[in-house]
C-alpha cells in the first residue's frame, strides 16, 4: 500500500465569528460600568479615539452627506457617525422624548462620602492587632498568630489544637491556654471550635453562665431550633417562663462572631435606564452618566488620506477598530433601548401597580416582538438593571413561569412568591400560618389555586423557614 497526496475540491459552508461579531456580542454582555471602562480602555489603546468636552446640542437623527475629512474607506454613511461619536448624541436616539426627559427630574449619582471611606479591617487584622498590643509574651504571641491564620470568616477554629501544636512544636496545653485568650478579643467567642463553645464563651465573658443555661446549650440546642421549650422545662424540671427567659438570653448572642469582619465589598448597582410615568405612558432614559463623547482624532485623518504615510496599513487597522467599537455601542444602545420598550409592553400593569401584576414572560415574547434570536435577549438581559417607579430590578426579574391559577388564567410565580412572603409577614407569630392554609388563602382572596407542595417550594426558595419554626411563645 503506497501513501500519496491528493488534492480535493470540497464545498462547504461553516460559521466564522470574526474578531468584529465577537466584540459586538461581548458589547451585549456588558453591565453599563464595565461598558464604560470599555470605552476608556479604547481611549487609552486606539491613538484615533480621543475625548472631546461633551457641549449641549439639540438631537437630529437625520443622516448627514459625505465630508472631505473622512477617508474613502468607510461607507458614506458611518462618516458623520465616526467624525463626531459623541454619547449624548447616541443616546439621545434611544429616549423617549428629549423634551419630556428635560422636565423629569433625573436623579442624582453624585459621589457621596462613602467613596471617600477607608477599608474595612479583616477579621485576622483586627485579631492581630489585638494580639500584639496584649501583655502575652513572644512565644504566645508566636503561637497567636499561627492559631489567628487557622480562624475562617465566621470567626470559628479550622485546625485542632493538636494539628496546630505540631505546627507551632509545642505542646498542646500551651496552644489552649493561648487560645482561651483569643477567645476573649473582640468579637467575643472568635476562635471556638463549635456552636455551643462559642455561646458558652461569651456567656462567660457577660457574666451569665449558670448551670442551667449551660445545659440547655450542651444537650438541647437541637430542642431550641425545634421550639420544644415544654419539653425541655421538663426535663431540667423548671417553668416555661424560665425556659423562654434563658431563649431570649441566647437568642442574644453572636453565633457567628466573625461575620461582622467579612472580607465580601458592598455591590452598589447602577441602572442601565430609569423608567418613569409621565402622564399616561412610560418614558425611557438610558443611563448615560460616564459615557465619554469620542471622536476620531483630526491629525490622524490627515495622516489616513496620505497614500504614502508608512504607517497607513495601521491607522486603517485602528480606524476600522474604532469603527466597530462605536457601531457596536451604537447596536448595543439601540437594542436595549427596544428590549426595556418591549417589556414595558408585555409588562405594562406591574410598571402601573406593582409586582402582584406581573405577568409570566419567556425570552422568545420579547425576542419575536423586537425581531431578534432569543439568544440576543437572553446576553441584553444579563447583569442590567432598569430604575422603575416600584424600585431597581434586573432585567431577568420580568422573565418567569406562569403557574395556571385555577380559573382559567395564568399568575407569574413571582407574584405568587410575594403573596406568601406577606401573608407570612402578617401572621400571628403565636400561630404561624401552615403551608396548606397559605394555600386556602391564596385560593380565596386571590384566586390563586395551588397545591401545598407548591407553597412550601416557594416558600423555601425564599429561605423562609417552616411554621413550626416560626412559632414564638411571646
Amino acid at each position: 500500500m503506497s501513501l500519496e497526496l491528493r488534492q480535493n475540491l470540497k464545498l462547504s459552508q461553516q460559521l466564522v465569528m470574526t474578531p468584529q461579531l465577537q466584540q459586538a456580542i461581548k458589547m451585549l454582555q456588558l453591565s453599563r460600568l464595565e461598558l464604560v471602562q470599555t470605552v476608556q480602555q479604547a481611549l487609552q489603546e486606539n491613538p484615533l479615539l480621543e475625548e472631546t468636552t461633551p457641549e449641549p446640542q439639540e438631537i437630529n437623527t437625520e443622516q448627514k452627506g459625505p465630508t472631505n475629512d473622512i477617508p474613502t474607506l468607510i461607507k458614506i454613511d458611518e462618516k458623520h457617525l465616526l467624525k463626531n461619536a459623541e454619547w449624548e448624541n447616541y443616546l439621545g436616539y434611544f429616549s423617549s422624548s428629549s423634551k419630556i426627559a428635560r422636565e423629569i427630574e433625573f436623579p442624582d449619582e453624585k459621589s457621596n462620602l462613602e467613596a471617600f471611606c477607608a477599608s474595612k479591617p479583616t477579621l485576622e487584622s483586627h485579631l492581630l492587632w489585638q494580639l500584639h498590643l496584649s501583655n502575652m509574651d513572644p512565644e504566645e504571641i508566636k503561637i497567636g498568630e499561627i492559631i489567628i491564620k487557622h480562624i475562617n470568616s465566621s470567626g470559628y477554629l479550622d485546625s485542632s489544637v493538636e494539628e496546630i501544636s505540631n505546627i507551632v512544636k509545642k505542646s498542646p496545653e500551651q496552644v489552649e491556654k493561648v487560645l482561651k485568650k483569643i477567645q476573649q478579643f473582640d468579637p467575643v467567642g472568635v476562635g471556638s471550635r463549635d456552636l455551643k463553645e462559642c455561646l458558652i464563651e461569651q456567656l462567660k465573658f457577660l457574666g451569665m453562665l449558670d448551670e442551667t443555661i449551660e445545659k440547655i446549650i450542651e444537650h438541647y440546642l437541637p430542642y431550641l431550633e425545634k421550639k420544644k421549650y415544654n419539653q425541655i422545662a421538663e426535663k431540667l424540671n423548671i417553668t416555661i417562663d424560665k425556659v423562654l427567659e434563658y431563649v431570649e438570653i441566647i437568642k442574644s448572642l453572636d453565633p457567628k462572631p466573625g461575620n461582622n469582619f467579612s472580607e465580601g465589598e458592598t455591590v452598589y448597582i447602577s441602572p442601565d435606564a430609569y423608567v418613569f410615568k409621565y402622564e399616561d405612558d412610560f418614558v425611557i432614559i438610558l443611563n448615560d452618566e460616564g459615557f465619554s463623547n469620542i471622536k476620531i482624532n483630526e491629525y490622524y485623518l490627515e495622516l489616513l488620506k496620505k497614500n504614502n504615510s508608512k504607517d497607513k496599513e495601521y491607522l486603517e487597522s485602528k480606524f476600522k477598530d474604532a469603527l466597530w467599537l462605536i457601531k457596536s455601542i451604537h447596536q448595543r444602545q439601540r437594542t436595549l433601548y427596544k428590549v426595556i420598550e418591549s417589556i414595558i409592553k408585555f409588562q405594562r400593569d406591574f410598571f402601573e401597580h406593582g409586582i402582584t401584576h406581573l405577568k409570566p414572560l419567556v425570552l422568545r415574547d420579547i425576542a419575536e416582538d423586537i425581531g431578534v434570536h432569543e439568544s440576543t435577549v437572553s446576553r441584553l438581559t444579563t447583569n442590567k438593571y432598569i430604575s422603575t417607579p416600584h424600585g431597581i430590578f434586573e432585567l431577568k426579574f420580568f422573565f418567569n413561569s406562569g403557574i395556571n391559577a385555577g380559573n382559567g388564567n395564568e399568575v407569574s410565580a413571582q407574584s405568587v412568591k410575594y403573596y406568601i412572603k406577606k401573608l407570612i409577614s402578617e401572621e400571628d407569630p403565636k400561630k404561624p400560618l401552615s403551608d396548606q392554609k397559605i394555600a386556602e388563602i391564596l385560593k380565596e382572596k386571590f384566586e390563586i389555586n395551588i397545591a401545598r407542595r407548591t407553597v412550601a417550594k416557594y416558600r423555601e426558595s425564599m429561605g423562609i423557614p417552616a411554621s413550626s419554626k416560626r412559632k414564638t411563645f411571646f
